[in-house]
C-alpha cells in the first residue's frame, strides 16, 4: 500500500458528514436518526442524504417503526460499513504516519 495514494482513501466515507456517521456508529453500535443527528450536527436532510448514500453502498441498515405514534428510524453500521472505515482509518494512519514531524518554529 502506498502512503500517499489519494484513491486508497475511499471518498464515500472521506466526506466529514459521512465519516462522523460511520465513527459516532462504530462506537455507539446503533443509534436514532435524531440521536445521531444531534451527535454529528447536520440537518435532517443532510443526515438522510448521507444515510441513503451509505445504505446503498451496505454501510449502515435502517429500521423504521412507530414508537408511541411516531415514526422512529434506527441507524446501524453494518460489518462491510465497519470495514470500510476501518480500512479508511488505516490508509489514514498509514499517509499520516509517512509525513514529517512539524518543524520547531
Amino acid at each position: 500500500m502506498k502512503p500517499f495514494a489519494a484513491d486508497a482513501l475511499e471518498d464515500l466515507v472521506h466526506a466529514r458528514a459521512r465519516l462522523a456517521i460511520l465513527a459516532f456508529l462504530s462506537t455507539a453500535g446503533q443509534a436514532d436518526f435524531t440521536d445521531l443527528r444531534d451527535e454529528i450536527g447536520i440537518t435532517d436532510g443532510n443526515l438522510s442524504l448521507h444515510l441513503k448514500k451509505l445504505g446503498e453502498a451496505g454501510y449502515v441498515s435502517m429500521r423504521k417503526k412507530i414508537i408511541a405514534k411516531r415514526p422512529n428510524t434506527r441507524i446501524s453500521l453494518t460489518q462491510t460499513g465497519r470495514d470500510a472505515f476501518y480500512n479508511y482509518l488505516d490508509q489514514l494512519k498509514l499517509m499520516l504516519d509517512s509525513v514529517p514531524a512539524k518543524p520547531a518554529s
